[in-house]
């Protein structure tokens, strides 16, 4: 079943798969942060924003599933 909680966890994880593949949007050089060029830092960065995308994806799956079962899901 579609619930709300599973489409924004849905989106959760579309959001760093989608930023990744378009390539275009970061493929440059400026602006550089502490000498590193934009192409760089710009997928570094995205290393814990996908990780709290992930977490948070993971705890509204959770909560969804304890909310079906009546708190019994582990």
């Amino acid at each position: 079943m579609v619930t709300a909680a599973r489409v924004a966890a849905g989106i959760c994880l579309i959001i760093p798969l989608v930023s990744m593949l378009w390539v275009n949007s970061y493929s440059r050089l400026t602006p550089t942060f502490i000498g590193m060029p934009f192409f760089y830092w710009y997928q570094l960065a995205w290393v814990p924003v996908s990780a709290a995308l992930t977490y948070t994806a993971y705890v509204l799956v959770r909560r969804d599933a304890r909310g079906r079962n009546g708190g019994a899901a582990k």
